[in-house]
């Protein structure tokens, strides 16, 4: 599809939430275009940093990352302080989580993707994560129906680090930590590597400004699992598959009121179909390439796109969700994931490696 088309498509869908929707929901899907135009333009990929890191000693897209992370810090803990609100991205640290997360880092080696890499990547137009999309969304769905079971194997509260320190005691201590993260790095790849990039850097601004708008607009930080679930739960719902009333996750306030609401209500379903349109308009200049996968490699994919979304229900999050929003907003369980999800990812890109991806 050509540029002038696309743009009309996003013009009219863009004026359709502003006066049947609301303001904010037209917005926020211009800010979910930027979104997916950033990580496309960039090829800003959680999953390729990490497995550069990891095959090559290649530091800059993990530098990018933690550039990122610091600059969503700096702007979300002085706004959380300030506007009481907005809400921060705070999950418990649970067995649930580390399971989770472990299980994520793995699946989202296989799948060539995380939540938002499979988003923008189906909207580049790869076969592979486009057809994964639909999987990560039952993942997910099934992932929260059965939380409240994997909670009761133990959790403990959420913890806030601006609750326990302050704003200021909590940005310092998120800096110190992403410093640390950098000098981890350095003694991995060694001297002599280059860490700075353009793409990596100017994907870490644009995505940091993004998500503070976001933050702003919907007041709650950038997520993307939630959206996918959503869209599965209320799949099952229509075809008389599913009680949310009977269910510990669905049956919760908000969580009953959205699957009575239009789905464009949802901030997170908003912002998804955002990065797909942001990404598409991507690839009407430039399209990914995807080499030829042998059967085995597509179900080995779609297999683990499927347990990449439930296990990411698990985690409260994926690299969106739970490292960027949970670290940026002062969450514990932000740096629980990271550890968990990259230890996943080293058995998941042996396991990649050995099925020739």
């Amino acid at each position: 599809m050509g540029r002038l088309p696309l743009a009309a498509m996003m013009a009219a869908f863009f004026l359709f939430l502003l006066f049947s929707v609301s303001v904010r929901q037209a917005v926020l899907l211009m800010v979910g275009v930027g979104m997916g135009a950033a990580l496309a333009g960039a090829r800003f990929g959680f999953t390729t940093g990490w497995r550069d890191l990891i095959e090559q000693r290649d530091p800059r897209g993990v530098a990018g990352q933690v550039l990122l992370l610091g600059l969503a810090s700096l702007a979300a803990l002085p706004l959380l302080g300030q506007f009481t609100e907005l809400q921060a991205a705070l999950g418990p640290p649970s067995v649930s989580l580390l399971l989770g997360a472990f299980v994520f880092g793995l699946t989202m080696q296989l799948a060539d993707g995380c939540g938002s890499g499979t988003l923008y990547k189906a909207g580049l137009g790869v076969p592979l994560n486009m057809g994964i999309l639909p999987l990560f969304a039952l993942g997910s769905f099934l992932g929260s129906a059965h939380l409240d079971r994997w909670l009761s194997l133990g959790q403990v509260p959420p913890v806030s680090l601006p609750g326990h320190m302050g704003t200021g005691g909590a940005l310092v201590l998120t800096l110190l930590l992403l410093g640390l993260v950098l000098v981890a790095v350095r003694v991995w790849v060694g001297a002599g590597q280059r860490w700075l990039e353009r793409r990596w850097l100017w994907g870490a601004a644009a995505l940091a400004v993004l998500a503070t708008l976001n933050l702003l607009l919907a007041g709650q930080p950038w997520g993307v699992v939630y959206g996918f679930g959503l869209w599965a739960a209320k799949a099952t719902v229509a075809l008389g598959l599913f009680d949310p009333a009977a269910n510990a996750f669905w049956s919760q306030a908000g969580n009953a009121q959205r699957l009575t609401q239009t789905v464009l209500m949802d901030v997170t379903t908003i912002t998804n179909i955002g990065i797909l349109a942001g990404a598409l308009w991507v690839s009407a200049k430039a399209s990914a390439s995807a080499r030829p996968l042998s059967a085995r490699q597509w179900a080995l994919g779609l297999l683990a796109g499927f347990v990449m979304g439930y296990s990411s229900r698990l985690a409260f999050g994926c690299n969106v969700g739970a490292m960027l929003s949970g670290i940026s907003t002062g969450s514990l369980h932000g740096w629980i994931w990271v550890p968990l999800a990259f230890a996943g990812t080293v058995v998941g890109v042996r396991l990649r490696r050995r099925h020739g991806f």
